[in-house]
C-alpha cells in the first residue's frame, strides 16, 4: 500500500469511498459543496489517499486504481483537524486507516498541540459498524464534548488527541 498526497484525478475515487458511507454520514456523492471541498483539499496539498494492490479492480492500463482510504486535513496550528477519513470496505481491517493517519500525523502536526476528529457519537448506528470510535481510541484519541449532529441528523462527538 501507499500512501500518497492526492491529485485532481482522484476526486472521482473520494465520491466512489463516500458512495460507500453516506448511509452513515448523509449525502456527499450529488453534493457539490462535498466535491468543492474534497477539491479544495487537494489543490492545498491535504488530502491523502491510500493505494495498492489489494484495493479492489484494475480496470486496465491507463485506469486510475480505486482507492483504499482517503483522508482531509486541517492543520490550524496549535489545533489540527482530521475533516474526513474512509476506508473503502474492501480495505478495512488491513491497516490502511493507520498509515493514513500515520502520514498525516508527520506530514503536517506540529506539537504541541491537540489533533480533532469529529466522530459518531456512542448511540450513533455507525459507532459500532464503522468501528470509528475504537479505531480512534487505538490510536491514542480520547472522547470529549459531544457536538452538532451530522447532516443525516446523528449524533456526533470530538475526540482529541494531545500532540507534543
Amino acid at each position: 500500500m501507499i500512501v500518497r498526497l492526492a491529485r485532481e484525478r482522484d476526486l472521482a475515487g473520494f465520491l466512489c469511498l463516500a458512495a460507500q458511507v453516506e448511509h452513515w454520514f448523509g449525502p456527499m456523492v450529488d453534493d457539490p459543496g462535498f466535491s468543492a471541498a474534497v477539491a479544495e483539499h487537494i489543490r492545498g496539498s491535504k488530502a491523502l489517499v491510500a493505494v495498492g494492490p489489494d484495493n479492489g479492480p484494475d480496470n486496465g492500463p491507463d485506469s486510475q486504481p480505486p482507492l483504499s482510504g482517503g483522508l482531509l486535513f486541517g492543520s490550524d496550528a496549535p489545533t489540527f483537524h482530521i475533516h474526513w477519513l474512509v476506508v473503502s470496505r474492501q480495505a478495512r481491517g488491513r491497516g490502511v486507516g493507520a498509515a493514513l493517519m500515520a502520514d498525516a500525523m508527520k506530514r503536517y502536526v506540529t506539537g504541541p498541540g491537540t489533533v480533532e476528529v469529529v466522530t459518531f457519537g456512542a448511540d450513533h448506528p455507525g459507532a459500532a459498524d464503522s468501528g470509528a470510535r475504537v479505531f480512534y481510541e487505538r490510536l491514542g484519541f480520547t472522547p470529549a464534548e459531544v457536538t452538532d449532529p451530522g447532516p443525516e441528523g446523528g449524533p456526533r462527538q470530538v475526540y482529541r488527541l494531545a500532540v507534543s
